[in-house]
Parts: structure tokens; C-alpha cells; sequence
């Protein structure tokens, strides 16, 4: 993640992650992206059920029953594990998270264990009653996926009247004094729509906004050429800058973040590095702490079926499965060669990556993306928009 309001806007400094000493077990929810030890913030797919049918969906889900899936006793145990191996955070996502009978037990259990829970929703099932019971768990935060206004949203989603219910249902978090935010996928099908995403976060007083750049995977690997171009890109990265900066100065702050492209990154750093070399020093040591993409290191999943993975969207390649071994061992495993290489991952990326000066700070990118149109893991992520000149390459 890039926290845009926290890089740009000056919402964090360095001193505030330094002061927890950068362990994540001390470090408040906002700075956990700056921690040293990396402890992985843990995506479990409780249920592979959805009753909308998103475009993009990583995890090809449908309306329908599905076989397999972890039991509440099984995902307790997974829970004490996570505990114990000190990750610290859960988010619980799906298919649709609300689907699955047990998600309050469940999220209140990982409050009780002194995990941050988190859910990941489309946000159409939160009546007032289901509010009610999501705060009752303890979770810290409800993302809802909204990826347009409107008639946008809906097609995008396949279901007419997500949108609003999805609204119905961000309003009921807030009556509950739960803390909401937006999700939003940016492709060519949307990103008209992004500022009034903006006006949205101010005509409902919605605190956050993640926009996350478009992951090959899933059904999502069919909208490759719906993608924006590396140009549209830069454009909606400025768009969500200035956006974001106007809340600032009307003193009305947001958290915006970007997600899944750490190319954002370098592209901010070099944005305040002409508009302010001051503070751009301190960007770019909040950038190292961060170090980019932390699949299979800061960041897993666990699917509904108890299969590993390095994050959600690397859904075609298991660790191993909880059934068999506990999370925290699969984990820190690394006679698994791609598990002791993503750990490491600076060491085998190639092309561009391995020259780009900034490889620190974006950690290569995202491998899923890579792997998706080269067919090679290591090759440089296609979505990196950065040119040659930025990342310290000579023409020849």
C-alpha cells in the first residue's frame, strides 16, 4: 500500500513509526506498513460464495454452495495459530465474507486473541442488524468494494441495485460508529468515475479509500486490455494526489492509499522531490521502511479450503494447506524455493528490475502480474509505468 495522505500530505513523519521502535505487535493499525519484522497481515478467504458477480474477481466466485470449506473449529485453530506467530491483523474476506454463518464468532474470536480484525465486503448484506453484530466483534475496520457510481458499480459488479444497497449498507457502519472506507479497482471501465469517488468520500463522510490498480487473476485475468496504459495510469495517479491533497487543504483529511503497484511509490517521491526537496527526504525514508511489495512475506492468504498462498491473488500455487500443517510453519518454511525466494525477492527479479536503482523501494513489483503476461515470475510487472530515465537506466 501507498498512503498518498500519509506520503504527500505530510499526514505521518518518520518519527511516529520509530517511536513504536517499527514492531508490529506496538505499531497502531495506520504505521503497520512500516514495521521491520513484517509480521504477515493474513487474508483468509472464509467463503468462496458471493451473491454479486464481479468482473474481476480473483477468486472466480458465484452464488452457489461450495465443497470444502474450513469448519469454525478449524478456523479457530487457525486463528490461535495467527496469534501465537504474532501477525497482526486478519482480514477476512471472500467471495463475500457476510455469506458465512460464523463470521461473527469468527472476528470477534481474533479480537479476543488480540489480533486487528478486518472484513473485506461488497457491503450489500450490512443491514442495521448485521452492523449492529459487526460491532459487537471488536473489528477495527469494514472495506466496501464500490468500483464506480451508480450504473458503473452495478455493471461492473453484475448485479443492478449493488450500488445503493452497498451505500444502505456503509451508512449503517457509521450509525454503529464503525469505522468504513471504499474499495476501488481502477480499469478502463471506471476511472471516469474517480472523482466522484472523491465526492462521494465528502457528501458521505467516509473516512478512507483505497484504489487498487487492476491484478491479473481470477476472472480478472480476461480484462488484461482493460487495463489503463502506463500514461492513463501517471494521469489517475496525479488525479488521486491532487484529489487527495484538496481534503487536506480544505481541512477535511482523508486516508487515500493506492494499492498494488508500488511503481506509486517512486512515481510520489519524484512528484515532491520538484515540489519540495525537503520533504521528500522524509518520503522516501518512510518509502525504505515500507519496501514495497511484501508477498509471501508481509502479506498471505489462506483460502476457504485451508490452502497457503502469497497473497489472495496467487490462488494458482499452495504453500500447503492448514489441514496438514500449521500456518506459522508453512510460513517460515523456506526448503520451498519460491517461498525462500519471495522472501528474498531483490536477488531474482530480472530485466528492468533488476537494474531499476529504486528496486528497494518498490520490492519489484507484483510477481502475479509478471507471471500473468510473461509467463516468467521474475520478469519485470508490466504495469510499472515508471520510464527508463526514472529508474536510472542509460539508453544505449
Amino acid at each position: 500500500m501507498i498512503g498518498i495522505s500519509k506520503l504527500y500530505c505530510g499526514a505521518i513523519e518518520p518519527s511516529d513509526a520509530l517511536r513504536y521502535g517499527r514492531e508490529s505487535e506496538r505499531l497502531p493499525s495506520h504505521l503497520l506498513q512500516f514495521s521491520k519484522d513484517k509480521k504477515p497481515v493474513v487474508v483468509w478467504n472464509v467463503s468462496r460464495r458471493c451473491n454479486l458477480r464481479c468482473v474481476h474477481c480473483y477468486s472466480n466466485s458465484r452464488d452457489i454452495a461450495y465443497e470444502g470449506e474450513l469448519t469454525t473449529k478449524e478456523g479457530i485453530a487457525l486463528i490461535d495459530d495467527l496469534a501465537d506467530f504474532g501477525a497482526p491483523v486478519m482480514l477476512f474476506s471472500g467471495g463475500e465474507p457476510l455469506m458465512r454463518k460464523d463470521i461473527m464468532q469468527l472476528a470477534g474470536y481474533a479480537t479476543k486473541k488480540g489480533m486487528r480484525a478486518v472484513i473485506s465486503t461488497n457491503g450489500t448484506l450490512i443491514t442495521k442488524e448485521v452492523a449492529k453484530k459487526l460491532r459487537s466483534t471488536g473489528l477495527s475496520y469494514v472495506g466496501v468494494s464500490i468500483d464506480g457510481i451508480g450504473e458503473t458499480n452495478d455493471r461492473f459488479r453484475g448485479v443492478s441495485g449493488a450500488f445503493d444497497a452497498a451505500i444502505r449498507g456503509i451508512r449503517n457502519c457509521k450509525e454503529q460508529g464503525i469505522k468504513v472506507g471504499l474499495r476501488f479497482t481502477i480499469n478502463r471501465r471506471n476511472v471516469h468515475d474517480i472523482k466522484r469517488i472523491f465526492r462521494l468520500l465528502e457528501d458521505e463522510d467516509i473516512p478512507r479509500v483505497c484504489f487498487y490498480h487492476l491484478v491479473y487473476a481470477g476472472r480478472g485475468s480476461k480484462l488484461v486490455d482493460e487495463d489503463l496504459s502506463h500514461g492513463e495510469t501517471r494521469r489517475v495517479v496525479d488525479l488521486i494526489i491532487d484529489e487527495t491533497k484538496s481534503f487536506f487543504d480544505r481541512g477535511m483529511p482523508k486516508e487515500v492509499l493506492t494499492v498494488d503497484n508500488h511503481a506509486d511509490g517512486v512515481y510520489l517521491y519524484l512528484r515532491v522531490l520538484k515540489e519540495d526537496p525537503v520533504r521528500s527526504e522524509k518520503v522516501l525514508e518512510l518509502l525504505r521502511m515500507n519496501e514495497g511489495n511484501n508477498s509471501g512475506r508481509g502479506i498471505g492468504c489462506v483460502s476457504w479450503d485451508g490452502s497457503v498462498h502469497a497473497d489472495q491473488f496467487w490462488r494458482h500455487y499452495s504453500f500447503g494447506n492448514i489441514r496438514e500443517r500449521r500456518f506459522s510453519e508453512i510460513w517460515t518454511d523456506t526448503s520451498n524455493e519460491l517461498m525462500a525466494k519471495l522472501k528474498d525477492k531483490k536477488s531474482y527479479v530480472k530485466g528492468r528490475c533488476a537494474s531499476c536503482k529504486w528496486l528497494d523501494i518498490c520490492g519489484g513489483n507484483f510477481r502475479v502480474r509478471a507471471e500473468a503476461v510473461n509467463s516468467d515470475i521474475w520478469s519485470p510487472d508490466p504495469a510499472c509505468y515508471l520510464t527508463d530515465a526514472e529508474i536510472g537506466i542509460e539508453p544505449n
